[in-house]
């Protein structure tokens, strides 16, 4: 689905950030986000966004192509947002492959810019008798890519619609509000890493490895095992900066020792963009089962030998076995278990409660959680919550009318699946069924749910958090427990 006029108010707000003297000339705009229509819709009128890409080469050439509907002019590629452009950078990527060849692996994004749009700019749009168009405005935003190769890749130009193609200096790129900001920022077209990943090993042979939440779509490898770390923000001086704010964002409790840069690997991101990734090596002794997680599902020690059978990215398992090919063990003796009984090690589990209820045609209620939830942020989830000082039908009852208004009595409800879950606080899931309730739910707690809905079990929402959907297949077909991520 396009994306929504809250996080385009976002991308606008951040581009005012760096030219708050664009502010009045984008007020139509923010004016317009504020309202209940579509912006990224072509039938919106008087304006609606559009999206281009500004593809540099290495000798900062700016490609430029002919649009026949322009007249000839040379302008950057782009267009009209599609239903399918998840963001507005998406859409720029799939106008540039559509318009130009260029596939989003032969592009990379810009130190400077990160996926922000360089500029957004507003012009006039004459009107269309034959495609039934008035005259109106296009609020053009423009993202910044560099070439992923040397050379530039062949151009294969779309001919219903282009004409043809040049490189462009520049200092000769033709839209003047592009020019000025291309020139200030000082791009050179040579890319660089904007990822930092940590390759933590123990220094006997084993790697740390983070199985990264379920939502496909969302994040980048999604549930797969991957190196802790992420991508630079505009607020980080250096590379070695991304790490720390990304290992303190997901394990705050990780203190790595020699930490040093050990190779770039390249990537591909969510959006199939080449991204370049300054991997560092560091040593840590500790069990992870008592480090606090705040992303992802679980943290596992693993050897070389062990990798073939994980769900792992072919770039990420090459470079463990690299660096343990060039770092022999050094045999000191890893940290110990926490409390060891007979053998058997012994932590501390959580509960965490879940309803579910069916309507009368047998649809499940589901939360959208919101984007700033600390868990599954933006994800379809049960009404749940973890149990207090408080029996699991008291926590129930309790997060029911919390959350979203019901009033449910413990002898209407019964325990239909348990799924057992790992993590630094391993959680027994709880899930039970209401036979009936009182109200119509309601989102009584803004800060964590946006909206409940109900959902036939056979048409899920997506993202969803993967252990409801494991539990609600699991009822529907009978089993009474399930494990996920041991």
């Amino acid at each position: 689905m396009p994306p929504s006029s809250f996080s385009i108010r976002k991308t606008v707000e951040a581009c005012l950030g760096r030219h708050p003297d664009e502010r009045d000339a984008l007020a139509g705009l923010l004016a317009a986000l504020d309202g209940p229509a579509d912006v990224t819709a072509r039938t919106t009128l008087p304006a609606h966004v559009t999206c281009s890409a500004v593809v540099i080469d290495r000798r900062r050439r700016v490609l430029h192509i002919r649009h026949k509907a322009t007249d000839g002019l040379l302008l950057t590629p782009g267009s009209h947002l599609e239903p399918q452009d998840r963001t507005l950078l998406a859409a720029a990527l799939r106008e540039v492959a559509e318009e130009a060849g260029i596939p989003p692996g032969a592009l990379c994004l810009t130190r400077q810019l990160l996926g922000s749009p360089i500029d957004i700019d507003v012009h006039d749009i004459a009107a269309s008798p034959s495609k039934g168009e008035p005259a109106h405005q296009h609020y053009d935003f423009r993202y910044v890519f560099y070439l992923a190769g040397d050379e530039p890749p062949t151009v294969t130009l779309q001919d219903e619609e282009v004409s043809g193609v040049q490189w462009l200096p520049q200092p000769e790129a033709t839209s003047p509000t592009l020019r000025a900001k291309l020139l200030a920022a000082g791009l050179d077209g040579r890319p660089e890493p904007v990822n930092a990943s940590a390759l933590v090993h123990d220094g006997n042979g084993r790697y740390l490895l983070h199985l990264r939440d379920h939502k496909p779509g969302t994040i980048w490898e999604s549930e797969a095992f991957a190196l802790l770390g992420g991508g630079r923000t505009h607020d980080d001086q250096s590379l070695e900066d991304t790490l720390g704010r990304e290992l303190s964002e997901e394990v705050p409790d990780l203190r790595l020792e020699d930490v040093k840069p050990y190779a770039v690997e390249a990537a591909t991101s969510i959006d199939g963009l080449s991204v370049l990734v300054q991997v560092f090596a560091g040593r840590w002794r500790g069990n992870p089962d008592r480090l606090r997680l705040r992303e992802g599902v679980l943290l596992r020690w693993f050897t070389p030998d062990e990798l073939d059978r994980l769900r792992l990215s072919p770039a990420t398992r090459d470079l463990i076995r690299r660096h343990a090919a060039e770092n022999p063990p050094d045999n000191k003796p890893a940290a110990a278990p926490p409390v060891w009984d007979g053998g058997s090690r012994v932590v501390l589990n959580g509960v965490g409660v879940h309803l579910h209820l069916e309507d009368a045609e047998g649809r499940v209620l589901l939360g959208l959680r919101h984007p700033d939830s600390k868990y599954a942020g933006g994800t379809w989830h049960y009404l749940a919550g973890r149990c207090e000082q408080e029996s699991a039908l008291s926590c129930l009852v309790r997060e029911a009318w919390e959350e979203a208004g019901l009033v449910i009595e413990p002898d209407d409800v019964e325990l239909v699946h348990v799924v057992d879950t790992p993590g630094s606080l391993p959680l027994m899931q709880l899930v039970f069924r209401a036979r009936q309730w009182k109200g119509t739910p309601e989102v009584r707690e803004s800060d964590k749910c946006l909206t409940w809905q109900w959902w036939p079990r056979d048409e899920l929402p997506d993202p969803i958090v993967s252990y409801t959907r494991t539990a609600i297949t699991a009822i529907a077909e009978g089993r009474p427990y399930s494990q996920l991520g041991w």
